[in-house]
């Protein structure tokens, strides 16, 4: 496990990488948002854009998901996974907002936890992307890099890496941290390829540099048996 100082490095180069990392999802505003994270439940951020850029010149509002038949909307999400239950979800979390927020979306995330489709992780992007809150969503990518990097353990669930990363990083940075780290795992430490050759972060992450032994064996091996 790194130390606060450590991380506070890694923390630091992550930000030279990538100082302008910021939410990919286009939107207008927090309902549109809302829909995305929900749309993006395994699935990338770019096959969301591409059919919300349509989706959201035709539905405007909660009400817009309610006045169509479910089918036309499953047919106007069809290339995205999941879109039969994403289809029902975006519909009950419409009716919610309507019944109970007068078709606004709430700024508490325990409120935000209430609507159907939202966890925890669409709740802390929501609340913190559209209203400014203090927040770590974790996604598959922060949860990985987290890992690699030594900040949480291998065997920590999704919520003791959340619960970690909230007390060794300073709350003020949440939000951006998040953000930071999402793109590391998306365009640098990548699942398959991390690529730890290239990596300003290998003196201090104990996976890159197994990798990096595990990597030099093999490539001796080959010279040996090719000779």
């Amino acid at each position: 496990m790194l130390t606060v100082k450590q991380i506070n490095t890694v923390l630091e180069r992550i930000e030279e990488m990538f100082p302008n990392a910021e939410c990919e999802l286009v939107h207008d505003n927090p309902f549109e948002l809302l829909i995305a994270v929900v749309l993006s439940a395994q699935c990338t951020d770019n096959l969301v854009n591409k059919v919300t850029k349509e989706l959201f010149q035709k539905y405007k509002a909660p009400e817009d998901y309610l006045s169509v038949p479910i089918e036309e909307l499953q047919q106007d999400i069809r290339s995205i996974g999941l879109y039969r239950n994403k289809s029902k979800s975006i519909r009950k979390l419409s009716a919610t907002l309507i019944e109970d927020y007068d078709g606004v979306v709430p700024h508490s995330k325990v409120e935000l936890e209430k609507l159907a489709g939202v966890g925890r992780k669409t709740a802390n992007v929501v609340a913190s992307v559209a209203f400014g809150e203090p927040a770590i969503a974790v996604d598959t990518h922060v949860e990985r890099v987290s890992k690699r990097l030594g900040i949480c353990r291998w065997k920590d669930s999704v919520i003791e890496v959340e619960n970690t990363l909230m007390k060794k990083v300073p709350k003020e940075e949440w939000s951006n941290t998040h953000h930071r780290l999402i793109f590391f795992g998306r365009y640098h430490c990548k699942a398959k390829s991390p690529q730890c050759d290239i990596c300003p972060l290998l003196d201090l992450c104990r996976e890159g540099q197994k990798r990096m032994k595990k990597t030099a064996r093999c490539n001796t091996l080959l010279l040996f048996y090719s000779s």
